[in-house]
This record gives C-alpha cells, structure tokens and sequence, in this order.
C-alpha cells in the first residue's frame, strides 16, 4: 500500500470536506492514488512531501480540446481532426486518433492541467464521440477516464462552408439542422427496431445517436451564435436529450433561458481573433456575464486553438474583467469535471477522490505563479527544476 502526505500546504480544495471548500492551511493525504483524508487538522501518513505553505489545488479540467488529434508543429496532413466525407459520422471515436506522445500532453501539465476531453472537430453536424482522458500516459487504455464522454455535433458556419464548398446538403444553417434532425429520426427508428428485434442488422452510427437519446452521454453542441444556440436548444427539447454548449460565444445574450434550463456552456476559446462572423461577440466578459446569471459556466481552451498551457491564464483574464475568482477555478475543476460525469473522482480534493494535484508556487490566478509539481493518480508526472528553469516530465515509457 503506497501512502504519502502533504503538509505545510495551502489546500484550496474547491469543495466539499469540513470547509465546504473554503481553502485551509494543513495536510493532504493519499493513499494508493486517492485523497484519503484533508484538513487543517489531520495526522499526515507515511512519506511526508513539506509544501512550504504552496497553494495544492485539484488538477485543472480543460473540456473541450483536440489534444493528440491535431499535433502544433505539424502540417495539416498529420491531423485527425475531421472526417468530412459525410455530414454524419456519429460513430468515428477521438481516442482512435489521439497520439499521447503530441507535445500539448506535456503542456498540459506545465499548466496544471490533469484532465482533458478530447472531440472531434466540428467540420461536420454530427461529428462523433468525444474521450475524457488524464494528460499522461503511454497509451490511450491507461489515460482513459471515459469513453466515450459525448457526441460532438456542430452548428454554424463550419459545416455549412465545408459542405457547401462541396455543394452538397448541408450548405445552410437550416440544411444543417435538418440534417441532425434526421439522422435523430433514424436512430428512434433502429432503436425501436432493435427492441423489437435484436437481430436487425447493428449500425454504429445509429448505436451511438441511440446512446444520446437514451441520455448514457451529453450532446456536445458546437455553435457561437444566439441564433444557432436557440436552434440547439429547440433541437433537444424535440428529442429529449442532455445538452451541453460548446463555445458558447453568444451565450450572454440568452443567459437567463440557460439558467433556467440548467444548460452547461463550456466557454472559449478566449485568446483568440474575431477571425470569423461567429466571433463577433467574444469578449473575456462573457465568461462573468453567463455566471452572473446563474449559468454554470467551463472554461476552455480548444486546444490548439489557445495552448492548453494557457486555459488558467483565461481564467485570470475573465476576473479581470468581472468573473469571480471563485467560480474561475471552479470553472477548470469541478464545472468540467461534471460535464464530463466524472465529478465523483475529479475536480475537487476530498476522500475517496483520485489524487490529481497540483502544488502551485502561489495562487494560480496570478500569472507569475507556475505549477511546481503534479499528481496523477497520486503519482508524480512533472516537477519544476529550479536549476534548469524548465519543468522535468515523467517518461511516457516503461523503460526509462
């Protein structure tokens, strides 16, 4: 049984335990890759780690990325991104072309961050099956927290130009739609059939539609603009099933209805050019407008689009400009981790958890703190070498 303590920390916990999630001074400890016990008052266990009054925080959740599909450094010919050879490709799976050795996974930890859920791209309306993975590993089998973790579909202007440079349905916004309504219709359909019969012939596309409409995993719905939000929106309550916002650009502008509907809106990417119309409204307000409101807000990076290293960095700037510095760290810890359906071992430090952490020099929200060392699964994977000035991985190997 392998046990160790951190003491001496400053343990910003998020939530739960006996603060309610109030940060404490005191020990945190792990015992075989889980949180045993936390608090100001506990008797730390077996190898001790001294914090020297380092800030311990949950590791970071960034939800939304194309980490390992769309390797930076690259050209375009190496990225597994989108498989736009039909507007529906439902059951094409993110984790059979994620490459654990991208150099974003040790990125990832430079900036805290633990957990990633990587989607397909959003070429297409109906995309396929996203994975939530840890940002560590040598292959996928060992990374995986969940798979899959949701359908990614897309609204807007992507699938409209991919296709409409084809010229073929869909080259609108309603052809769109119409093309997610009816691939749902045909899913109700083999559902129906299935049950009736189990042995009409299995369709992978229409199984894992069918696992959306049976609500075993979230729409992960890409779309920036009101209008294209509204017709998500409009498109779930037709078929019932649970619905994530993915980006979200103008979601502000209809905040109240998402907070009374308990809509999730994963925010981002927010280091970004208005490079297309979509973009128009973004703007690092957005993030404390939606929360304001009531909205349970993620914030992401999109990864590459903003390097995943970066995901605290637009949490900072979003309380600049009026977000809470509560709920921006809840925004890259529990909120994600929820989205996900993986707050019961990720996003918080309380007993029974896994020991994703992180020790920071000081409080991550201020950008000249860094990560000094990360957990996973209670297992060190990096730490920052002072003499080097550089972070030290751990090998992504079995032999070292």
């Amino acid at each position: 049984m392998s046990t160790f303590s951190i003491v001496n920390a400053h343990v910003v916990p998020i939530e739960g335990g006996t603060t309610g999630g109030a940060p404490f001074d005191g020990t945190v400890v792990v015992r075989d890759g889980r949180i045993a016990a936390a608090g100001a008052d506990v008797v730390p266990e077996g190898e001790m780690i001294d914090a020297g009054g380092q800030w311990l925080l949950p590791g970071f959740v960034d939800a939304h990325v194309h980490l390992g599909m769309d390797p930076e450094g690259e050209n375009a010919s190496t990225a597994d991104v989108n498989e736009m050879t039909d507007p529906v490709t439902a059951a094409a799976r993110a984790i059979d072309a994620v490459d654990p050795f991208d150099p974003g996974f040790d990125d990832a930890l430079t900036g805290g961050v633990t957990t990633v859920n990587v989607n397909p791209g959003s070429g297409n309306p109906v995309g396929g099956l996203a994975v939530a993975l840890h940002t560590h590993g040598r292959y996928l089998e060992e990374m995986v927290l969940r798979s899959p973790s949701g359908l990614k579909s897309a609204l807007g202007e992507n699938p409209k130009r991919v296709y409409g440079e084809k010229k073929q349905t869909p080259s609108t916004r309603l052809g769109t739609a119409m093309v997610i309504r009816q691939a749902f219709i045909e899913a109700q359909d083999y559902l129906r059939a299935r049950k009736a019969d189990d042995t009409t012939p299995r369709d992978a596309r229409l199984e894992a539609l069918g696992q959306v409409l049976q609500r075993e995993i979230p729409w992960r719905q890409h779309c920036h603009r009101a209008d294209d939000i509204a017709t998500a929106l409009r498109i779930a309550d037709e078929f019932g099933y649970e619905l994530v916002l993915d980006h979200g650009t103008e979601a502000h502008v209809l905040a109240d209805v998402l907070a009374e509907r308990g809509t999730p809106v994963l925010i981002g990417p927010l280091f970004t050019t208005k490079s297309k119309v979509e973009l128009r409204g973004r703007s690092l307000a957005n993030p404390g407008r939606l929360a304001a409101a009531g909205v349970d807000i993620s914030i992401i990076t999109d990864h590459p689009v903003v390097p995943i290293h970066f995901l605290v960095h637009q949490a900072t700037l979003s309380v600049k400009e009026g977000l809470d510095p509560v709920t921006a760290l809840r925004s890259i810890t529990i909120n994600p981790a929820r989205v996900l359906g993986l707050a019961d071992r990720i996003g918080s430090i309380e007993p029974g958890k896994d020991a994703d952490l992180v020790l920071w020099s000081g409080d991550p929200l201020d950008v000249m703190q860094r990560a000094r060392r990360v957990f996973i699964g209670g297992r060190t994977v990096m730490e920052y070498d002072d003499d080097a000035r550089a972070p030290r991985v751990a090998a992504r190997s079995a032999i070292s």
